[in-house]
C-alpha cells in the first residue's frame, strides 16, 4: 500500500511540483511523518500511513496559510529526505546529522531560488520516491537519474511557458 502512495506521489511530484506548491509541501510532510512513524513504531505500515497523512495535511494548510514559513519548511524536509536518500543509495549510513545538513542545503535552495529550488526539490523528492518503489530492481541510480531529469525538464518546460505567456500580456 505505502509503495503505491509513494509511485502516486511521486509521479504526481515530478510533474506538478512547483505548480501546485501545496502538494510539494505537504508530500515533505508526510514523508517525514511515514519516516519517523516508521522508525518508533517499526512493522505497523498502517499507523505510518495514518501518521504521515496527518503530517502531510498540516503541512498542506500551512502552505496554503503561511506560505513563508511552510517554505522554509519544506525545504528542509525535502531537502533532508533526498540527502538521506542519496546517502542510503550509496550504502552511506543515514544518521540525523545527513538528516540536518540536507536540510539546510533544502532551505538555503529555496531561499535563494525559488521556482527552480522547488522543481529541483520535487523533482528529487518525487524520483526518490518512484525510485523507492521499485527498488528491489538493478539500476535504481539510473532510473532515479532519468526521472530526475524528466520532472526538471517538464516543470522547467511549464514555468518557461508560464513566464513566456506572462512577458507576452505585458
Amino acid at each position: 500500500m505505502l509503495g503505491f502512495i509513494n509511485l502516486i506521489l511521486g509521479g504526481s511530484l515530478l510533474i506538478a511540483g512547483r505548480k501546485l506548491f501545496w502538494l510539494f509541501v505537504g508530500a515533505a510532510g508526510f514523508i517525514t511523518g511515514i519516516q519517523f512513524a516508521s522508525r518508533f513504531w517499526q512493522g505497523n505500515e498502517g499507523l505510518a500511513i495514518i501518521v504521515g497523512l496527518v503530517a502531510g495535511i498540516v503541512f498542506a494548510l500551512l502552505a496554503i496559510f503561511l506560505q513563508g514559513v511552510a517554505i522554509g519548511i519544506a525545504g528542509f524536509l525535502s531537502g533532508a529526505y533526498v540527502l538521506s536518500a542519496l546517502a542510503a543509495m550509496l550504502g552511506m549510513n543515514t544518521n540525523l546529522i545527513v538528516y540536518i545538513i540536507g536540510g539546510v542545503i533544502g532551505v538555503v535552495l529555496v531561499s535563494y531560488l525559488f521556482d527552480w529550488a522547488i522543481i529541483t526539490l520535487s523533482s528529487l523528492a518525487g524520483a526518490s520516491l518512484i525510485t523507492e518503489f521499485f527498488s528491489q530492481q538493478r539500476g535504481g541510480g539510473l532510473i532515479f537519474l532519468i526521472l530526475f531529469i524528466a520532472g526538471v525538464v517538464i516543470q522547467g518546460s511549464m514555468l518557461r511557458s508560464e513566464k513566456g505567456i506572462t512577458r507576452q500580456s505585458d
